[in-house]
Parts: C-alpha cells; structure tokens; sequence
C-alpha cells in the first residue's frame, strides 16, 4: 500500500519535474491565477488546556490566525461551561479570528446543544456561524468507553442534534463528521484503498465512516471535516522522523482529489474541504528533532499548508494555538512563540489569490501567490539538511526593481533580511532546513 501512494507521489512529481526542466528550478506563472485562497487554511484550534497568555497576544495577532476552532475529546467527555466559551469568543475577538464551537455528540442531547445556539446567537449575541458536532467519532468505542458506536448511530444523532440547533438559529453552518485518519490513497470505481498504517476507514460493523454520513447528512453541511495526525498515538521516540516529514507533505496531492470524488459522490454535490484537526503526532512529544515543538516540525507545516492550498483547502486548522512546557502541542508556549507559530508568521504575508507554481527538486518546494496590494509572492520551502541555490522565473508579471525577502531557519524568527534585486531567471540562495518568502512589488 505504501509503495502504491509513494507510486501516485513519483507520478505526480514527474509531471512538475518534467515541466520545470525546461526553464528554471523554481517557476511562477503570474498570469495564471488557481483562484482566491480561503482565509481560514491560517487556522488553529483551542481545547481546556490552551489559551492564549496576554503576554504573548501581539505575537499571536502576528500570525495571521483567521479561523479557530474550540474541540477535542473533552468536548465528548464532560458538558462545557458557558464561561469557557465566554472566555474563548473574548479571546477570537483580541485575535480576530473566526470562531468555531463544538457540541457534545457522545451522551449528549438535542436539547442540549439547541440550547448552546440559544445561548451563544440569542441571549450573548455572538454570532458564531460555525459549529461542529462530536470529535472523532469513529474512536468512541477505541477511547471514549462507549460499548458501541457505528456510523449509523453518527448519521442518526447527528442530524438529530443537527436539525434542534437550526430551529434555534437557521443561519448556523457545520463542519463534519470530524472522523480522523480517513486517508484515501487511490480510487477505481467503487474500489477506495486507504492508507490503513494510521487507523481503518471502516466501524465495526464494516461500514465506511464517510460515505453513509455523506449520503445521510450531506444536505446539512457546509464543509466535511475530517482530522489527520500521520503519526497517530506515537508519542517520544516512536513518532515522526526528519525523513517522515520531508515526504508525507506530499500525500496531499493525492488525498484532497480523492476525497472530493468521494464527497461529490456519496453527497450528490461537492462540499468544501475543512481538515479540522491536524499535527505531525496526535501523541505527545517535546524535545527531539521531529518532536512537536521542533523546528523541522515547522517546515512541515508550512509544507502542509502550501499544498493544502495548492489543492484549495477551505479550512486547516492546527492543533493546536498553544500549550506549556511538556505539552509539544501548540504554536506558542507558555512564554515563547514554537517553531510552527513562525511558520504562520511566515504565511501572515502570503497573498489573497493562488497562483501556478512548480519546483523541479523535491526538497525546495515552491508556493506562489498574488497580494491585495499587486505584488507577487514567492514561498520557498527547503526541507533539505543543506543550502541551496536555484534559479527563479517569475513570468506574465511585470515587477518591480526590489524585493523584500523574509526569512525563518535555526537563526532566524520569521524576520525581514536584506532585500534583493529582483529580475526573470535570478539565482536565489536558501539556507538548509529553511523557509523563505519574496515579495516582488509591480512595476510603477
């Protein structure tokens, strides 16, 4: 099965490679806009152990952050308090972030997630416009102590819960089934074959955990949500590698169309994509190379996200916006800003509109796109140990002399360095395990 994904992974380079070849190492085409990039692939999520630390709100504002969603098993375990969500609408507004809100689906009711909407829209005024229902639910039996739990039950309660919260206020959007690691690898009529190394796409009475929610409830939803750790439960030593992270990236390419085939068919319509929970490990890990917290687990990231855009990803949201010291998980700690917080400081000066863009070497990934204010914008990610030279074209653009030039490696944090003398097949120069971001201004 591996050898199969990593198959799909070399065709898929081959048609880039092939074409880049023929010009320079990186190439932009400024001409050829892949459309509007949605605001809320620079998303997060928060839980009952992360907050944002006042002392660190400028920093996090610095990110970008347009999207969070409030999740995790606990909303499964235990009712929530109204000032937890009290607290966590204050915080979105410092950040100006989007919020989302998740109700109980494990032993919980209709009743009383009608009455979270009431509270929430009704009596405080919040207009939260997102919601989702349940978190992971294909691992209740698995982790949650549930005696049984199948994707019948899903479809059945959710639309349940679904329906009470509409009565309440029928402006609300959802976001689900947020199962996790439903990776399809390839397609071939009915035929799915998944990536099994990280969990089943089946419940225990073999039904997919997709497909009948999406025939189901599909009519419901504004975006399928889904969650994916490509090193589930493996915590310490036993979680992700440097080499691991270099490649899986790259399973993106592959996944997002599948799963838009998937969803076209099952639900009759195509559905935005949100992948609302996402890390390198869903266990903890601090203090190794390919740790949480580590640097190479930010480039990663910023991997990730440039291929999730590429594939136009409506929602993307880390997990998650912050934790302490032993906890990897976060963008910030306690007192400082990790690694993968700079990686969406990086993003923070991206652009608004996608454009075509390729790479002729597999470790020095390129990602382009067009601001607001005209100029083009050139994201160079090298996932390799060394530094690289490569060449730049960036075509149906007339630039600017100067481009500014942002930079995040061992050394440094997200931070401008000297600008450069922009010009159509210029050699750049990126630092190993590095992730650089041009801004090419237009033309007077």
């Amino acid at each position: 099965m591996r050898r199969l994904f990593l198959l799909l992974v070399l065709l898929l380079c081959g048609v880039q490679i092939a074409a880049a070849q023929d010009g320079a190492d990186l190439q932009v085409d400024a001409s050829a806009s892949r459309g509007p990039i949605s605001p809320y692939v620079y998303g997060s999520n928060m839980n009952l152990y992360s907050i944002i630390p006042q002392s660190l709100m400028d920093e996090a504002q610095m990110m970008g952050i347009n999207f969070m969603r409030f999740g995790g098993g606990d909303t499964d375990r235990m009712d929530m308090r109204t000032t937890i969500m009290d607290l966590f609408v204050l915080q979105m507004r410092q950040l100006g972030a989007e919020p989302l809100w998740s109700v109980r689906l494990l032993d919980g009711t209709p009743e009383a997630a009608a009455e979270w909407v009431r509270y929430a829209n009704i009596e405080k005024g919040y207009n939260i416009r997102y919601w989702s229902i349940g978190n992971e639910p294909n691992l209740f039996v698995a982790l949650m102590g549930a005696e049984t739990y199948t994707v019948d039950d899903l479809s059945t309660q959710w639309r349940a819960i679904a329906e009470a919260m509409l009565e309440v206020d029928p402006t609300i959007q959802f976001v689900g089934p947020d199962i996790t690691q439903y990776v399809p690898l390839s397609i071939d009529g009915n035929n799915i074959t998944f990536d099994l190394r990280s969990g089943t796409p089946l419940d225990a009475e073999g039904n997919d955990w997709l497909i009948p929610f999406l025939e189901a409830n599909g009519d419901l939803l504004a975006y399928v949500g889904l969650h994916r750790y490509p090193w589930p439960g493996n915590g310490g030593g036993d979680g992700a590698t440097i080499d691991g992270l270099r490649t899986q990236p790259q399973e993106w390419d592959v996944v997002i169309p599948n799963l838009r085939t998937i969803i076209r068919n099952a639900a009759g319509r195509d559905i935005p994509i949100a992948i609302a929970e996402i890390n390198s490990n869903s266990a903890n890990s601090v203090g190794g190379p390919a740790s949480l917290d580590s640097h190479f687990n930010a480039l990663w990231l910023a991997d990730t996200l440039g291929r999730m855009i590429n594939n136009q990803v409506e929602m993307v949201t880390y997990w998650d916006m912050q934790g302490g010291a032993g906890r990897g998980w976060g963008l910030l700690s306690s007192y400082n800003v990790r690694p993968t917080g700079y990686t969406y400081m990086m993003y923070a000066r991206f652009g608004t509109e996608l454009l075509a863009a390729q790479s002729n070497d597999p470790l020095v990934t390129v990602y382009a796109a067009q601001r607001d204010d005209g100029a083009v914008t050139v994201m160079v990610v090298n996932l390799g140990d060394d530094e690289a030279t490569k060449t730049l074209s960036v075509s149906g653009f007339a630039a600017g002399a100067e481009a500014e030039v942002w930079r995040f490696d061992q050394d440094t944090d997200a931070e401008q360095i000297e600008s450069v003398a922009f010009s159509d097949g210029m050699s750049v120069t990126v630092p190993g395990q590095s992730l650089t971001l041009y801004v090419i201004p237009p033309a007077n």
